[in-house]
């Protein structure tokens, strides 16, 4: 008889304790929705020859780097889910080519954040990531600065609202041979 009295009594203080989780204020744990975040087709890669060289000179090279890819996470900034904080950091595949100097190459490129339309721009930052060649190396992967964006949220604009862009930063000359060639 006691062994069910004292089975009886468990269960009934376990039932109670339970109940008082019910009190609590849920913890709200869901992950923040990300704006639409995409590469610029014609910003994606760039080659780069040695001034007043042909373009058709693979010997006049310098070097052919790509963004390969990024990472991203979205989080609220506060607790009203007014603002959400955006970072995206850029992956960089990049080849020295015949005409390189020295053992580095420093690849501009920048984030932009527009409407959902993409018709205005409401941020830009501009960033530079080098990219160090080891000896006998002619290919290397780099890892850019991680971009740091803030949203407005509410009053009709959420995530949706945004869309972020990463772009390498081209001459006019380097945007010209993207377009020609197409995405790679």
């Amino acid at each position: 008889m006691a062994r069910i009295n004292r089975s009886s009594g468990l269960l009934a203080g376990l039932l109670l304790l339970s109940g008082c989780g019910a009190l609590t204020t849920p913890v709200d744990n869901s992950q923040a929705p990300c704006p639409r975040i995409a590469i610029l087709a014609d910003g994606a890669d760039l080659t780069r020859f040695r001034p007043g060289a042909g373009r058709g000179d693979l010997t006049a090279m310098v070097a052919d780097a790509r963004i390969a890819g990024f990472d991203a996470t979205c989080d609220y900034a506060d607790r009203a889910r007014t603002t959400l904080n955006v970072r995206v950091t850029p992956r960089f595949d990049s080849e020295r080519g015949p005409a390189a100097e020295g053992r580095t190459l420093d690849l501009p490129w920048f984030v932009a954040l527009t409407d959902a339309a993409d018709s205005a721009v409401l941020d830009r930052q501009a960033f530079v990531t080098r990219v160090a060649f080891g000896p006998n190396v002619a290919r290397s992967n780099a890892t850019g600065q991680t971009a740091r964006l803030a949203l407005p949220l509410g009053e009709g604009r959420s995530a949706a609202s945004y869309t972020v862009r990463l772009s390498l930063q081209l001459t006019p000359e380097e945007l010209a041979l993207n377009r020609t060639r197409g995405p790679r």
